[in-house]
């Protein structure tokens, strides 16, 4: 969803909530720093259940997580979740001045969601009847009718491009609305379907992950995983999300930790690392004076003489660049 009225910069909670949520002391300011007339109030809604959190002025209004609001937004009128309560941010922070909310969410309201996730499933029948019947090779997603039923997002994806301006003809005519028809990617239709990944658990992407982080082959080269696409991709074909989640913790392990080629003096010797275990520590070096027996030492028991560098070889990296996109 594009939307103008957010922003991403450092926020701090108004007050402690009753939901315990945290933020961390190097992503918080401290009120004493900032004058009271400088900050200003925030709130973050959701619009998916897991989506992106955009940020409005809450209008004096306080709310608890899990609210719902209504606020307009680039697409119109729109209903979301609160997923992050009232809270204040240094006004300079903002790139823009934020939206105010329309309203608190009311019994109506919420009945009018309700009754447009129905309406959703009922397009979606007419959605894939039209492709069948103009013969296109795409597959329908999702659909996203906005709250104020003042247009219809159409998800789809397709191994090619698509004409599909008969399509949105046959569509308007039919909901007499603004039609949009969106081709996403692999990874966007796992967010949307859902599923279980190799570790036997939901999606991280359609259970908890708000937005992508990007994901490279040289985070599984550094974190000495087998470079099998099989091993390190998921369902949706890519290198999964969860290689992030370590990716720091194993860029300190390796600012301090001899890598594999690196040129050491130990208690035995000169040698070249030929092993690396970056959890534990454990170097295995292949001495000059004894190339054929492999000798195992911790890494604070070198002296690196020339350290070497992790690469990605061209070969590696055009076979398993795909897995990137």
């Amino acid at each position: 969803m594009e939307n103008k009225d957010y922003f991403t910069e450092k926020i701090m909670q108004k007050k402690t909530s009753e939901q315990g949520e945290n933020i961390s002391a190097e992503n918080s300011v401290n009120n004493s720093e900032v004058e009271p007339s400088e900050l200003v109030e925030i709130i973050g809604i959701r619009f998916k259940d897991v989506g992106k959190v955009y940020y409005f002025s809450p209008s004096g209004v306080e709310f608890k997580q899990g609210e719902k609001a209504v606020v307009e937004t680039t697409r119109g009128i729109e209903c979301g979740d609160i997923a992050v309560t009232n809270r204040e941010i240094p006004r300079a922070s903002l790139g823009a001045p934020l939206k105010s909310i329309i309203r608190k969410a009311t019994e109506s309201d919420i009945k009018q969601l309700a009754q447009n996730r129905l309406k959703e499933e009922e397009i979606m029948h007419t959605f894939m009847e039209k492709i069948r019947q103009h013969k296109l090779e795409m597959k329908p997603i999702d659909i996203d009718y906005t709250f104020d039923g003042s247009k219809i997002l159409f998800y789809f994806t397709s191994e090619s491009r698509v004409d599909f301006r008969d399509l949105v003809k046959d569509l308007a005519a039919i909901y007499r609305t603004r039609i949009e028809l969106r081709q996403i990617g692999v990874r966007d239709e796992a967010k949307m379907l859902g599923g279980l990944g190799i570790c036997g658990r939901p999606f991280c992407c359609s259970s908890f992950l708000g937005e992508f982080q990007p994901v490279s082959i040289k985070m599984a080269k550094e974190q000495s995983l087998s470079l099998n696409p099989t091993k390190i991709s998921g369902t949706c074909g890519r290198l999964m999300c969860c290689l992030k989640y370590e990716q720091n913790c194993y860029e300190d392990f390796l600012r301090t930790t001899p890598k594999c080629g690196a040129s050491v003096e130990t208690s035995e010797g000169h040698g070249i690392v030929t092993d690396v275990n970056l959890l534990t520590g454990m170097l295995t070096i292949k001495l000059d004076k004894k190339p054929d027996v492999p000798f195992t030492v911790n890494k604070e028991e070198v002296k690196v003489i020339k350290d070497a560098q992790v690469r990605v070889s061209k070969n590696e990296l055009k076979d398993l660049k795909k897995l990137e996109d």
